[in-house]
């Protein structure tokens, strides 16, 4: 499982502002249905069903939204960096600026469970979203997410 596996560059998207949690959710919505054609109405409910149970933001300013949606083949994400962090009920109370949700087909298990944790992982290390921060350009950001893992396979 790799960065590239999951994401597309048409998924990856700077974001100025965003006024809330909730919001960031429709965006995160909007931006799975651009890339991937998702219903952006079904995906902004199970990502909100989601975070019910738990908020997601993991601290560091990292969020990473997940949700299990019908109808879909394969795990798929979407990156935003956020320009201006919101706050999101992180586990360390900071706002949130590196949000990688993920979406699964809902018979999936290992495959996205693998997912998860390969983005944990990756966004646990500080080099790499000090990276991110630094490069507030949607192309620049694939390329660094797609090649954290090439650097981590050398």
């Amino acid at each position: 499982m790799k960065f590239s596996d999951l994401l597309k560059p048409s998924a990856v998207k700077v974001l100025s502002a965003t006024s809330s949690k909730k919001r960031l959710m429709h965006d995160v919505a909007d931006l799975a249905e651009a890339a991937y054609g998702l219903s952006a109405p079904a995906t902004v409910e199970a990502l909100m069903e989601r975070e019910s149970l738990g908020p997601t933001g993991v601290g560091h300013g990292v969020a990473l939204p997940h949700a299990r949606l019908p109808d879909l083949q394969d795990v798929v994400g979407v990156f935003i960096l956020l320009e201006r962090p919101v706050d999101f009920d992180s586990v360390d109370r900071q706002p949130v600026d590196l949000v990688f949700a993920l979406f699964a087909p809902e018979e999936a298990g290992v495959e996205h469970l693998k997912s998860l944790a390969l983005v944990s992982r990756s966004l646990r290390e500080p080099s790499l979203r000090s990276k991110l921060r630094a490069n507030p350009d949607s192309t620049k950001l694939y390329t660094i997410l797609t090649a954290a893992e090439a650097d981590k396979a050398a």
